[in-house]
């Protein structure tokens, strides 16, 4: 069975892009440890996440990094740069789109690999440098792109897995640094979040 992580930043962790093996530090290496040691030999893993790419980016990667590899799982982690490009550079996309998009990308996915199982991740964010003063704004618009992406999720008949609350459960014990180093980009422990969440969606998928 093959497994495709899918994502911005936060997936691709600083994979190899000559070697599938190396996943990067992030929580598709830890997913594939976990599983590989459970199960040896049973699933692939593939790490297709692309720093910066926002929902219109994944879009336009659909044959090459998505059909063209013919996995049997995929795991979506989008939206957090469809707000941060908005703020950095004016180049964000709004919520209506993101959403338009996303199910465009799913309708595509289920025609082309109809037996395709998806899990559709939440996008976070905790307080930290990446929103620059302007934390309650940014976080207001990653909430509605977190709510966009599960209507997506239900409307497609999809797993959602929730991200936000177990962030803030996590960054009011030990302070949001220790999870995201700037609010967005996980460390150890947020990887480690989104892992056990991941697993915790797998299951519904099995």
């Amino acid at each position: 069975m093959k497994i495709l992580f899918q994502g911005d930043s936060i997936t691709d962790a600083g994979r190899s892009r000559d070697y599938d093996e190396y996943m990067g530090q992030g929580y598709p290496t830890l997913v594939a440890g976990k599983l590989g040691y459970d199960y040896p030999g049973k699933y692939e893993f593939v790490n297709r996440g692309i720093s910066g790419n926002r929902i219109v980016d994944l879009y336009a990667r659909i044959k090459i990094d998505m059909i063209n590899l013919k996995p049997d799982v995929m795991s979506i982690l989008i939206g957090v740069n469809d707000v941060w490009h908005e703020f950095s550079s004016k180049n964000g996309v709004e919520t209506e789109r993101f959403e338009k998009v996303y199910n465009l990308l799913i309708e595509d996915l289920k025609a082309a690999l109809p037996n395709l199982k998806i899990m559709i991740l939440e996008p976070f964010l905790l307080p930290g440098g990446a929103s620059d003063g302007k934390y309650d704004e940014f976080l207001a618009q990653v909430k509605e792109k977190a709510e966009a992406a599960k209507r997506v999720a239900l409307k497609n008949n999809l797993v959602f897995v929730p991200l936000q609350e177990e962030m803030e459960k996590k960054a009011a014990i030990s302070g949001p640094d220790k999870i995201l180093t700037d609010g967005v980009h996980p460390i150890a422990a947020g990887h480690e979040i989104i892992k056990n969440q991941w697993l915790k969606g797998f299951e519904k998928l099995l």
